[in-house]
Formats: structure tokens, sequence, C-alpha cells
């Protein structure tokens, strides 16, 4: 079935000529239209230019005698967060200021993904500025969970998060500062690995990073198979690639596997707990080591965070300025006010304004600033030294499955089991550990020393051939499309396309 094969096995089934790369293309376009209306994940189409850029991909491979020798994504279709750069597709980051800003030349990551053969069908949504864990804005609106419509996506590469895992691509490129590859992935069942710092190259992203800042901020991919972890990593880390060692010579039972105790951060749920006991469970079968350690710091982790990266920027490149040109606690307070005492209509969301508010904080009390930052020096130090070259850390991605619409804006430090690890310097992957009860999907971090990326992705291998990786949510929300895709790839475009016209007024597709 098309809608579940990875991309590398896309990739070689249309080398190999099992199926066209049309075939593909048409599949996940079907279904994008089938799900997008329900999910408002993808914001805008190229689904033209991605039909002729597969029936290339067909042709090529029609007149190469060394079919080796073609790029390794050759034909398979992907998404892309409208973060990057894009020739000719809107770069809006969810901003009323951006919403006619169209990128003009591919940023380094998209450049990588197509020179690699890789063909996007279109960008996906974020939250206004890429700054928040629920997708939503005044631009393109909110975009929902892939199991439960009544549930966030995760953000900032919410979009992403949605449309990979409702099975209409089979990987999308994300970033990530503060959680924002990993808790879509993770509200969405699906895979997603941050890298280690400036493994993959950040240019012609927005927001942007500089200095130190760029040691927080991470592209990387968001994914349905682990499979696809490591090749997609090499491709996007390009001329860094040699960073990444072989993830086949990982030998598990050589690992520690790490575990906080007590718990620590923002307390967790009984699905979150026993999907990291799980976790555990699996790698120790393999021959790992359980090790627990106490990290006192961790209760600390959202000021250490907030500390570093405020101690790490300049306030011209600050939140605050993005949004109002200045960097002073006047604009948000100004805002605020004028939206609860006002009834003014703000181009602008609460979530992003309370976070400009928060992000004054540290330099209103630059004392208390530096001491956070000197925790966190302190706490970095401890990890390396338990890391080492042999540990991975197993965590929660967040303490609950994916929440509520709304409810974020009451708990706005839970995302800082994700955060902490960026202000940290070290790689992560997000792992699906299965759907919980009520059919939301769980999972866990797999978190490592810096530049041992290749040992949190051994971990997610090994994790999804234990559990069962991405669960596809065909028998939910999804039921009018019961595995509606034939095995055979000749069939699945009409077979799809007979599914939306029966159902159109149901489907009613969006033109955007």
């Amino acid at each position: 079935m098309l809608l579940k094969q990875s991309a590398i096995s896309l990739a070689a089934d249309i080398r190999a000529k099992k199926v066209t790369s049309r075939a593909v293309v048409e599949a996940h376009i079907a279904q994008v239209k089938c799900v997008n209306p329900r999910l408002n994940a993808l914001v805008h189409n190229r689904f033209i230019d991605a039909l002729r850029e597969a029936d290339a991909a067909d042709q090529l491979i029609a007149n190469t005698t060394d079919l080796a020798s073609l790029p390794p994504l050759l034909g398979v279709p992907c998404t892309i967060k409208d973060t990057f750069e894009f020739t000719g597709m809107p770069q809006v980051v969810g901003m009323v200021s951006r919403k006619d800003v169209y990128g003009q030349q591919d940023s380094y990551a998209v450049t990588a993904l197509r020179r690699a053969g890789a063909i996007p069908l279109g960008v996906t949504n974020t939250p206004e500025l890429a700054m928040w864990y629920e997708t939503y804005n005044r631009v393109y609106g909110r975009s929902k969970n892939a199991y439960d419509r009544g549930r966030i996506t995760g953000g900032s590469s919410g979009g992403e998060g949605a449309i990979v895992g409702a099975g209409a691509s089979p990987f999308g490129l994300g970033s990530d500062v503060a959680g924002s590859i990993r808790m879509p992935a993770f509200f969405n069942g699906v895979f997603g690995h941050k890298g280690s710092p400036l493994l993959i190259n950040n240019d012609g992203h927005f927001p942007s990073a500089h200095g130190q800042t760029l040691n927080y901020l991470s592209a990387g991919p968001l994914c349905r198979c682990a499979e696809d972890l490591e090749p997609l990593v090499r491709i996007l880390a390009g001329e860094n690639s040699h960073r990444l060692q072989s993830v086949k010579d990982v030998d598990i039972s050589k690992l520690r596997v790490i575990t906080i105790a007590p718990e620590r951060g923002p307390k967790a749920t009984f699905d979150i707990l026993d999907a990291q006991q799980r976790a555990v469970d699996a790698l120790v079968n393999k021959g790992a080591q359980h090790v627990t350690i106490d990290l006192p710091l961790i209760d600390d982790a959202f000021m250490i965070w907030s500390s570093i990266l405020s101690d790490s920027s300049t306030p011209e490149h600050s939140f605050t300025s993005m949004l109002f040109g200045e960097h002073h606690i006047k604009h948000p307070i100004r805002a605020l006010a004028g939206m609860a005492f006002k009834g003014k209509k703000s181009p602008h969301t609460l979530p992003l304004l309370m976070l400009t508010l928060l992000e004054q904080f540290p330099n209103l009390a630059s004392g208390q600033r530096q001491r956070f930052v000197d925790m966190g020096k302190q706490l970095k130090q401890q990890l390396n030294a338990i890391l080492g070259d042999d540990g991975v850390l197993v965590m929660p991605t967040f303490p609950e499955v994916a929440p509520r619409h709304g409810a974020p804006i009451f708990k706005p430090f839970d995302f800082v089991d994700c955060a902490i690890v960026n202000a940290m310097e070290l790689p992560s992957t997000a792992v699906p550990m299965g759907l919980n009860a009520g059919g939301i999907p769980t999972g866990i971090q797999v978190i490592a020393n810096q530049n041992n990326d290749h040992l949190t992705i051994a971990s997610a291998l090994v994790l999804e051939k234990a559990v069962g990786g991405w669960v596809p949510p065909w028998q939910s929300w999804l039921a009018e499309m019961p595995e509606p895709i034939s095995v055979s790839a000749e069939n699945v475009a009409k077979t799809v396309k007979k599914t939306l016209t029966r159902n159109r007024k149901k489907y009613a597709v969006e033109s955007k």
C-alpha cells in the first residue's frame, strides 16, 4: 500500500519500475485532497508542478541504464513547512504582515531535498511566527490532529505532523527550536528528528537564527517510517553528512538506556509513563543496560531554556522586534490591553503576544537571567558526563497525549521537556509508541550526546520493530477510506478518486 510505505522503499520501487512516480504522487495528492479539508494542514499546493516533475522522473528512469546513479529520493513526494523559503511558494509563517511574501529561491534544506529527487506537494501550516505549540494563525486558521480533529497538531511544524500522520505525505521538512519537530511528530504518531547543532544548514529559514542561537535551531525530517530517518538526515546535512555516524553499526546491547528518577519537570500522565517504560523495556530486551539518574536542575528547565535563548539573542532579532519592529515591552502590553479591554481585533494571536511579554522577563532581571544561564551550563556538563558516547536518555516528549484545541494557553510551559534539549544542544528523535485506549498517539523522545544522532535513530528503529511504529488513522475518522488503497499500485489513484467522487460534498476540496 503506497500510503504506508517509507520514502526509501517508494524510491526503490520507482527506480525498479514496479510503480511509476506519477502513480505514487497521484495517490498522495488524492489523500491530501481527501483529508486536508478536515485537517487544514497543507495551506498551498503545487499539484500540477508535482505531477509534471513525476512524469519527468519516470522519463529519466526510462532513459537511464545505470539506475544506481539516480538521486536517492527520485520521484518521491513530500511536504515542506512554510518557514522554509521555496521558490514561488508562500513563506507566510502565520503572520498577517507576511501574507503576500513568496519565496524567491529555495532554502538550503529544500534545495537538498529537491536535488535528491524529492517532489514537494506544497507547504504546510504553522503557528504565528512559528512560536507556539498549537498551530493556529490569523492567515490560514487552525490545523487539526490526524487522529482526532478536536485535538492540536502541535507546533510549530504542526501542518507537517498532521499531513504525514494522515498518510498523505511520506515525509515532511520541519524545524525545531523548542520541540517544533518532536511535538508535532509525537501528537500525530510519526517519527521526527532534531539534529545536533549545525548538522543541517538553516539558511533560508524564517524566523532566522543568529550567532549562538544557530545552535538551538535545527531543520529536520518528520516521517512515517523509522528507516527514512538516517537517509533523510544525511541528505539534509549535505556537506556535513560525514558528521552522522553509521546507524547500522550501532550495537544496542552496548547502550546504556537512561531515565530520570524521581520524575522531574511537568508531571506526565499514565499514557506517557507507560510509553516510556515500554520503550526502556524494548531496548533492555535487546541487551541494553537500564540506568536511572536524578537531574534536579530539570525542574528549572523553562527558565534555563528562556534565559539561554535570551542571553544568546540580540534585541533586533527578538520575537517582539519581528512582530512590532522594536524590542520594547510596551508593544505586547498595548496589544494585549487592546484585545482585553477595548475589544480590538488584533492581527496577532494571544499565545504569541503572551510569549513576547514573557520574552521580556529575563531582560528585566539580568541578574536572575545569568543565574539560570549558569545553571544551564551546569546541567549541560552533567548531561554530557552522563550520556558519554554510549548513552541514550529516554524521556517524555510532552507530559500528555495531544491536548484539546485551546488547552495549551492554560499550560504554556508544558513544552519544556523538548525545549531544554535544544538549550543543551543535543540531538533527539521523537518515537511513536502506539495508540492509547482512546486511539490517540503516545510516544517518547530518545536523546544522545552531541554528534551521536546515530544512537537515537538506531533506538528508533529498534522501537519501531518492537512496538509497531506509526499506526495509520484509517480506523478512526478516516473510516470512510477503510484501507481503500489497493495493493496494486496501478489502481491506487483510481480507487481514491472514486472515494472522493462518491463523497464529494463531504470532502469538498479547498482550492488555495
